[in-house]
């Protein structure tokens, strides 16, 4: 493996300096990839695409985002970060352009499932490769920092830059023509994360196509061989099921207590504001107290705790916007204590990071269908505060399940 020399400064931040432009890389592409989620299923409808056919393509997307997650980590083992996050973009052009020749433009589901589908493959095997670059480059005591700046700006880039990108850019070119200019912001993000970035993090040399193969079945023994990397994965759902559990059915409940739909939005814009600057917090902190540490007391216990405010604190105080909002941030925040599970993770194992990493990343992946399938199974027997009690409880679980995730100096 070779290792390059980067800009020293960034060493202070935490960031890794061999790798420091893939940083700003992922940051670019992701806004490129995030540009149309806050508003291509209502625009779709508007077109005379029915909630059904939406769901349907968006729940293509959700199964190969999972299955990319998975493959991601593996794929880094079996093939190198660069050729595997090459691989991403690679995918993440074809569904593209698929989607908006042949699918969009006649308003044809048949077309635009499959390539929207094959769209999915491409950020989680981008993103998630450099992840698993980070955990080779980065120092141990500050790989919780390193992870932390990662998530910064993968979310940056996903849910605030490309949303801010796309309130200009519809304006000025329509929605169609920003569907096509996310391909100008991935290839940017690829050619400064992958060409700029000179650092390289290559496979096993002379590995033959058996041994390719058994990395990629690494992804599924090593949860046997060290099952403490399952837990981890278990605890990464748990992580963002509510995330996409709550836009299912909380605007309704709070319409229901005064807060309009919009004004949920608002804050559902704020609290990943707040969700991207405590990533960078709670990386430090896990560095400073303990990864576990800052999984269970901040992001388990936390997050269990502001769940359920989050449906009684309407109730309590006759739909306050402030109250509800400031809860709702703080949960967004607290969010943010499960970043170190990015850096305990890979640190259980000492050389399968990228099999590790692999469950990881698909446990990042399946909240877009654990959210939502909560509500869809539940909500009809045992109500919102049902559901809310359900999503509590994971969290509460998440905490205890994460005390067992020790590091193997731990337990000597």
């Amino acid at each position: 493996m070779t290792q390059v020399t980067g800009v020293k400064w960034t060493e202070k931040l935490g960031i890794p300096s061999s790798i420091a432009w893939g940083y700003l890389g992922i940051l670019i592409f992701m806004m490129g990839d995030g540009l149309e989620i806050g508003w291509l299923s209502p625009w779709l409808i508007d077109q005379g695409f029915t909630v059904q056919q939406t769901s349907l393509l968006f729940s293509a997307y959700g199964v190969t985002v999972a299955v990319s997650s998975w493959l991601s980590g593996v794929l880094v083992e079996a093939l190198g970060t660069k050729r595997t996050m090459w691989l991403g973009v690679l995918f993440y052009i074809l569904g593209t352009i698929g989607f908006l020749s042949c699918g969009l433009p006649n308003l044809n589901i048949w077309w635009m499932v499959p390539f929207y589908a094959l769209r999915g493959l491409g950020y989680p095997l981008f993103a998630y490769s450099f992840l698993v670059w980070i955990a080779y480059r980065a120092d141990q005591e500050r790989l919780g920092t390193a992870v932390g700046w990662f998530w910064f700006v993968f979310t940056g880039g996903l849910n605030v830059l490309g949303a801010y990108y796309s309130v200009v850019a519809i304006k000025l070119f329509g929605h169609y023509t920003t569907l096509w200019s996310s391909i100008f912001w991935v290839v940017l993000g690829a050619i400064i994360a992958l060409i700029v970035n000179k650092d390289k993090l290559e496979p096993n040399q002379g590995s033959s196509a058996k041994e390719k193969l058994y990395e990629l079945i690494k992804g599924v023994t090593i949860v046997k061989e060290e099952p403490k990397v399952l837990l981890g994965g278990i605890v990464r759902v748990i992580n963002t099921t509510a995330q996409f559990a709550f836009p299912v059915f909380l605007p309704t409940y709070l319409a229901g207590h005064g807060i309009p739909t919009s004004t949920w939005l608002a804050i559902w814009g704020t609290i990943f504001t707040s969700n991207i600057l405590f990533n960078l917090f709670f990386g430090y902190i896990g560095d400073k107290i303990g990864w576990r540490n800052t999984i269970m007391y901040f992001g388990g216990i936390g997050c269990g705790v502001t769940t359920l405010a989050i449906y009684y604190f309407p109730e309590w105080f006759n739909g306050n916007i402030w109250i509800v909002g400031l809860v709702a941030i703080l949960w967004g925040g607290l969010l943010a204590g499960y970043v170190p599970l990015s850096a305990l993770v890979p640190s259980l194992v000492k050389e399968d990071k990228g099999a590790a990493m692999s469950v990881l990343n698909l446990g990042a992946g399946l909240p877009v269908f654990v959210g939502p399938a909560i509500v869809g199974l539940l909500i009809g027997s045992i109500g919102n505060v049902g559901v809310i009690w359900v999503l509590a409880i994971l969290y509460f679980v998440s905490a205890i399940l994460t005390k067992f995730i020790t590091l193997p100096e731990e337990t000597k």
